[in-house]
């Protein structure tokens, strides 16, 4: 049994009122506007992220208290050499650069690993109003307004259940990255018969698939731990998968590599 129970509609509730509050917080800044600072590996981030996961984490330790947190932004401050059997792995605003650009395709990430394996995610995208989760083995999507008043009467029991569709050998509808488009990426898209090429930001490239919108998503770019799990998570339930490219499922709590993930292809 998981520290936190993902069959649980208690707690996939309370982690989708923090992913709801940590969002309506970035639209605050959003619309406001942000200033942006530079990491030393020379990403941006700015006060929303830092902001959104100060809400999740204090949220996470009354929801889940005895579940290990790494988050983006602390783990780059922290000296954390050693993860536990069960860790949550957040990412409070993926896709900063779309957000400092004003467009839609950011989201708020939670995650849940156990034993390298994602096994429950929140992902919510508060400017495009939708909101993917988990419960059980089962993904869900819901439309749901960033307001104060969305996080009280949330309710997932009126979310609609997602899943994969059978990709079309004859023609792929291929998602892919609009700020870390890479030479290898266009080399991989060479050899498959790619009907339609969708452009998306954020973790929405995972969940663009498990909704059946989609068929493939190849990520031959550096991204990290908490920039996945969520989204492949509600992959995984939606029936979908993810592996690297010489077809090994793509784990969790790498440290021998800084939490940083190997190339990968995300399917239906």
């Amino acid at each position: 049994m998981t520290k936190c129970d993902v069959h649980s509609p208690t707690i996939i509730t309370a982690l989708c009122r923090l992913a709801v509050e940590a969002g309506i917080n970035a639209m605050r800044h959003y619309h406001a506007g942000v200033e942006i600072e530079q990491k030393d590996d020379d990403s941006p981030v700015t006060l929303a992220d830092r902001e959104g996961e100060d809400i999740i984490t204090h949220g996470l330790r009354h929801v889940c208290p005895d579940v290990q947190i790494i988050g983006e932004e602390s783990f780059h401050e922290s000296s954390i050499t050693e993860l536990e059997d069960c860790f949550f792995l957040l990412d409070p605003l993926d896709g900063t650069k779309e957000f400092i650009n004003k467009k839609t395709d950011f989201t708020v990430n939670i995650g849940l690993v156990e034993h390298g394996r994602p096994v429950a995610g929140i992902v919510y995208a508060p400017a495009l109003e939708q909101l993917y989760f988990t419960c059980g083995d089962k993904a869900f999507f819901m439309d749901l307004a960033p307001e104060p008043s969305a996080i009280e009467t949330l309710d997932i029991s009126t979310g609609r259940e997602i899943k994969t569709r059978t990709a079309d050998e004859k023609g792929l509808v291929v998602v892919a990255s609009r700020s870390h488009r890479t030479r290898e990426t266009d080399d991989y898209l060479a050899t498959l018969p790619v009907k339609e090429l969708v452009s998306a930001g954020s973790s929405l490239k995972f969940c663009l698939i498990a909704k059946g919108e989609a068929d493939i998503y190849p990520r031959f770019g550096r991204t990290m731990e908490w920039d996945t799990a969520a989204a492949h998570a509600v992959l995984l339930a939606a029936g979908g998968s993810v592996e690297d490219v010489e077809g090994n499922t793509l784990g969790y709590g790498k440290m021998e590599r800084g939490l940083d993930n190997p190339f990968f292809i995300a399917r239906a």
